[in-house]
């Protein structure tokens, strides 16, 4: 199902009873962060919040605030059009699959997986609701009427009470490849500087950074543009582990089942989806110094320090008549990023079975906020099978920046938690089942003793086999008997 604007996704949140809606005002400045992250650490990460009034400054904003509303498995299947992220992602696998057709059935089973790309491909059109209003840099730096946003009365989140300012937090940030016109939509969180001007956060392994070290080389100024809102899939797909090259647009096209259609900007050659809801063009200018950038509250639990980053010159702010301003806050887990973490997971899985074959599930526990720890399960056939699989995942795209790997045997489930961490305590000896090497690291890891650089630690927890060091009997897991428990089903039935 495809939203042609996030205030449908959040009527149709409403309608499904996944909704809050706050009347009162709340303040940008760190109350609405209190706010919802009470919600995201409610059970199942709580309700999506729709903040009607929020204020800036005692002011109340002409734009409602959206917030939270990815953090549930629901809301996930939901902004997709599913009952399940588990069906795209089956929908997916079974394409990665698909191989020449050897019989009439199996063609037309192969031309419905076609059908479903049909959509796929990006299409520009001529106009688009994200143009309904417009405010060019000259009306930004005379001072706008209030019922028009510039950067200083949008309502942009203060998020914590250290934070250098307030910043965008659900960006799709639009960039281009200056020598292979490849296009990359990132998300990467933006401070404001002033009404003008915004912080341009793109670390140094990121697909943006790239581009922008070409238009460093050349001197030329590089063309940026960001879009706020529209169809949700949109935003999860800015966030998504996609490889370098391959369009995000693309992959909304699939999962939405409609082209997104994209409309070029008002004063660069970037285009942008045109059901988008704000939409903020600029340049970032190879010749001007860095500008610093944070403290902010990251995922990763702490602040992020201050560091060096390029700075973005607005030229101008267009948005929609009915623009609804969507927003995340990171922090402590679990919080909202986890439900959209999993759900790529899920989606990529498929992806990483093609490459190891023996993978039967992964995860990311909420408390690795995102990608320090991953529980990985696989059916086991011969020996230091875990380490391959460990090495594997460290040279695949993001999870180069995994601190720790866990690999248990196919019978465990990856996302109980305690189940892993038993079968980790009770079946490896640390001298002999661990492995420390180094490589890239997040560089909003504090931890580390040099930047964006660190040591990762691989666990194998399988059971072990000859030819790993264990000389012994390797003892059975207790189970019991299964015609005993039919039995005791049936005499004491479960309660409902």
């Amino acid at each position: 199902m495809a939203f042609d604007s996030f205030g449908q996704f959040v009527q149709a949140l409403d309608k499904a009873g996944e909704l809050k809606r706050v009347s009162q005002p709340v303040a940008t400045e760190l109350e609405i962060t209190e706010l919802a992250d009470r919600e995201m650490k409610s059970p199942g990460g709580g309700k999506a919040l729709l903040i009607e009034k929020p204020t800036i400054n005692g002011r109340v904003s002409p734009f409602p605030v959206a917030i939270n509303t990815l953090g549930s498995h629901r809301r996930m299947a939901l902004s997709m059009g599913v009952g399940s992220v588990d069906e795209v992602a089956g929908e997916l696998g079974a394409l990665m699959k698909a191989k020449p057709p050897t019989s009439f059935g199996e063609a037309i089973k192969l031309l419905g997986l076609a059908l479903d790309l049909r959509h796929a491909k990006p299409k520009t059109v001529s106009r688009g609701a994200c143009q309904e209003v417009v405010l060019r840099a000259a009306e930004l730096a005379g001072g706008a009427r209030e019922d028009c946003p510039t950067l200083a009365n949008m309502p942009i989140l203060k998020c914590w009470p250290l934070d250098a300012g307030r910043f965008i937090t659900l960006p799709g940030v639009v960039t281009r490849d200056p020598d292979t016109g490849e296009r990359n939509v990132g998300m990467y969180r933006m401070q404001i500087f002033d009404g003008q001007t915004t912080g341009m956060h793109w670390q140094l392994q990121k697909v943006a950074a790239r581009h922008g070290k070409r238009y460093y080389e050349t001197g030329q100024p590089m063309p940026v543009s960001i879009f706020l809102g529209g169809d949700p899939v949109l935003t999860f797909c800015a966030s998504a582990p996609l490889p370098d090259g391959m369009d995000e647009l693309l992959l909304a096209g699939y999962l939405r089942k409609k082209s997104v259609e994209l409309v070029k900007c008002l004063t660069n050659d970037l285009e942008v989806p045109a059901e988008a809801d704000f939409v903020i063009e600029g340049y970032v200018d190879p010749k001007e110094p860095l500008r610093t950038e944070g403290p902010f509250g990251d995922h990763t639990g702490y602040y992020s320090l201050a560091d060096l980053y390029p700075a973005l010159h607005v030229t101008a702010i267009t948005h929609r008549k009915e623009a609804v301003y969507p927003a995340t806050i990171v922090g402590m887990p679990p919080m909202e990023d986890f439900y959209i973490g999993t759900a790529s997971v899920k989606l990529f899985l498929p992806i990483f079975k093609m490459n190891f074959p023996e993978l039967v599930d992964l995860a990311l526990p909420a408390e690795g906020v995102f990608h320090n720890l991953v529980f990985v399960s696989i059916k086991k056939t011969y020996p230091m099978q875990a380490y391959k699989i460990m090495h594997g995942l460290w040279g695949m795209g993001q999870m180069m920046f995994t601190k720790y790997i866990v690999v248990v045997d196919a019978d465990v489930d990856v996302h109980n938690t305690s189940e892993v961490l038993f079968r980790l305590c009770a079946t490896t000896d640390p001298q002999r089942d661990a492995i420390f090497t180094r490589g890239p690291a997040d560089v909003l890891d504090h931890a580390t003793s040099e930047f964006a650089v660190g040591t990762k630690m691989g666990i194998d927890a399988t059971k072990k086999l000859p030819g790993e060091g264990f000389k012994r009997e390797w003892p059975p897991l207790i189970k019991m008997d299964e015609a005993v428990r039919r039995k005791i089903d049936q005499l004491f039935p479960p309660a409902a």
